[in-house]
């Protein structure tokens, strides 16, 4: 049986005489290729060529679209104000979309995480909360303070969604890092996941097979429902050219 192999999307810096390197550099954590490996997939990390777009999407059959810590252009998604807390990257924007709009558009199975579901969600029609303090009444610390390797609150998984059926509860722990979120519930959106305070914490395509957005970081494996979403992410994957 094929191993899959799983495109993992990465972010990009500039250069500095303080950072890895003083011309541009990719970078990634190591648990987001670690849990593939863990799954049973083949990870491969893929550069900024929104050009090759195509020629990844013909190589992968699964694509993972990770996070990092800047913002979509509130432009993307329809809105003509920016907030001050809003960064953007433009070149890793512009190849996260390419890739992401090709693999739905090939019923490739996609995962979402943290900044990446909120990517999925404005390819899929949506628009974001662009600053959760500013626009939701007792909001929880989204941006936790304590560890990124620790619970920061509880989502309510509904019922009946690809979501549910892969982790099998209806209440997740989970961690958090996110200033922004998804805003409404576009046609052919579902929300799987929502946060005590009502901010939506994940969605999933409902016309795609395998098309799953969360908001936390199930790479750093803190419930148990983190493993079972890698392992049937790469599952599908598996599936997808008929290789399981």
């Amino acid at each position: 049986m094929k191993t899959p192999l799983i495109g993992i999307t990465m972010d990009r810096e500039e250069g500095s005489d303080a950072a890895y390197s003083t011309f541009p550099w990719y970078a990634i954590r190591e648990n987001y290729s670690a849990a593939v490996a863990l799954a049973g997939g083949l990870p491969v990390l893929l550069g900024h060529e929104a050009g090759l777009a195509d020629s990844f999407l013909e190589a992968i059959d699964g694509l993972l679209v990770t996070g990092g810590d800047f913002d979509l252009d509130p432009a993307l998604f329809g809105d003509p104000i920016r907030h001050a807390a809003v960064t953007t990257k433009e070149a890793r924007t512009a190849f996260e979309m390419a890739m992401a709009r090709g693999a739905i558009s090939r019923d490739m199975p996609v995962l979402g995480i943290c900044g990446g579901q909120q990517l999925l969600h404005v390819v899929l029609g949506g628009a974001l909360i662009q600053h959760i303090p500013d626009e939701v009444a007792g909001a929880l610390a989204h941006e936790q303070p304590n560890p990124r390797d620790e619970p920061g609150h509880d989502v309510e998984v509904r019922d009946g969604t690809l979501l549910h059926g892969i982790v099998g509860v209806t209440r997740m722990s989970v961690n958090s890092a996110h200033h922004q979120a998804a805003r409404d519930v576009p046609e052919g959106v579902a929300v799987n996941a929502v946060a005590p305070d009502g901010v939506i914490e994940g969605i999933e395509g409902t016309a795609q097979t395998f098309c799953l957005g969360v908001q936390w970081h199930p790479e750093f494996a803190i419930d148990p429902g983190d493993g079972r979403i890698f392992t049937a992410f790469v599952d599908a994957a598996r599936r997808y050219r008929g290789h399981g």
